[in-house]
């Protein structure tokens, strides 16, 4: 009797043990997984008079977790997966390292991934920067740099497609003439002056007036002296064709007439006038008489703004002759020369009041041609005037 009951609770035993050790993961192949393997119930010993002890079921084995992926599953982590030992992970050596796609190159400012496509390495895109896609034509700015000559520009206007072409001419000569071909004019005395000096007052002027456009001007100049009681002792009076030859020149050419000092003569003349670097107003001129006779001039002044209403004006004027000229009493070399200092304030732009010195000196044969008159051939005089123009 107890034998038979010693082999019934072996069998239930065995029957209760029988599901635990039937789940051995049959059928989950995987390539580096192991199953634990089958536990064999335990056989009763027929000659133990003591009832069997079913075995214990042995306890799980947890698998370590593998810190590599599965072989063949890259990027998945399977080490939460219960009873499976992972091996590692065969290194990229021996897989075959991963190397960039062939032929291609990093484009600057960006990372390339690795990529490995069908066993063959592929390295970053060469030339892809500027590279042409075929098939596309360059074009505008991707042509590259050339000297050929620009195209011509229309001839053709659009509006003349509408419009009677007769219209069109005198409403884009109008155009012109507003944009730019306009005509002008000014009125200028620079010196308009009273000479407060020794034996005798006197009086001076220099102006100039003209009339055109921004390259063709009708110039005319005028200047002289004289003592009061006395009348005037030199007068000019030029005619000029101004033509601009550059942003701050002009080039003048035409006659002069001296009215005074007697006998009168008459020049051709030619010469130019502009602003010179660090802002020097000058001008020069060359005068052939009707009587052969050659003379020159320099002049040059100079604006130095103290505020902008007081303004220093620093001033030369050079005056020369090939020759000796008895009859305008006039010796050869440099005949004379004129300093002057004034100091003006504009109480408005085209108005402004002065007051200065002015010195001038004649040289050479024409010294001795002032001395033989009675007169001296330096002069120092105290100066009060106007400048003024419109």
């Amino acid at each position: 009797m107890k034998r038979l009951t010693s082999m019934l609770a072996g069998t239930a035993m065995l029957t209760l043990a029988a599901p635990v050790t039937a789940q051995s993961m049959q059928g989950m192949n995987m390539p580096g997984m192991t199953t634990p393997a089958k536990q064999k119930p335990a056989v009763a010993k027929p000659k133990s008079k003591r009832p069997a002890k079913a075995s214990p079921v042995p306890a799980k084995r947890k698998a370590p977790r593998s810190a590599a992926p599965m072989a063949g599953m890259k990027g998945v982590d399977n080490s939460a997966m219960p009873e499976m030992d992972m091996p590692a992970s065969t290194p990229p050596q021996a897989q075959g390292a991963e190397k960039p796609m062939a032929g291609m190159q990093p484009m600057p400012g960006m990372n390339m991934p690795v990529v490995q496509q069908g066993g063959h390495d592929m390295q970053g895109m060469a030339g892809m920067a500027g590279a042409a896609m075929p098939g596309v034509e360059k074009t505008g700015t991707a042509l590259p740099a050339g000297n050929a000559p620009a195209p011509a520009p229309p001839t053709d206007h659009y509006t003349d497609r509408f419009f009677p072409n007769e219209n069109m001419e005198h409403g884009r000569a109008a155009l012109m003439r507003q944009e730019g071909g306009q005509n002008f004019y000014q009125v200028m005395f620079n010196l308009a002056e009273f000479q407060a000096r020794q034996g005798h007052d006197g009086y001076r002027w220099d102006g100039e007036a003209w009339f055109g456009g921004d390259i063709s001007r009708l110039w005319l100049k005028s200047e002289g002296d004289g003592a009061f009681r006395q009348g005037v002792e030199n007068a000019e009076v030029q005619a000029l064709y101004s033509r601009a030859i550059g942003p701050y020149f002009n080039l003048q050419a035409g006659v002069r007439h001296d009215f005074q000092p007697s006998p009168t003569r008459t020049y051709a003349t030619v010469g130019f006038e502009g602003l010179a670097p660090y802002m020097f107003e000058v001008n020069g001129a060359l005068f052939l008489s009707n009587k052969g006779d050659f003379l020159g001039r320099l002049e040059g002044y100079y604006d130095q703004r103290i505020t902008q209403r007081l303004i220093l004006q620093p001033r030369v004027e050079l005056n020369l002759a090939a020759q000796d000229v008895p009859e305008n009493r006039l010796g050869a070399g440099l005949t004379d020369a004129e300093l002057g200092l004034r100091l003006r304030y504009e109480l408005r732009r085209q108005f402004a009041p002065y007051i200065g010195v002015s010195y001038v000196a004649q040289t050479g044969r024409t010294a001795d041609f002032t001395r033989a008159e009675g007169k001296k051939p330096q002069t120092t005089s105290f100066v009060a005037g106007v400048r003024f123009w419109f």
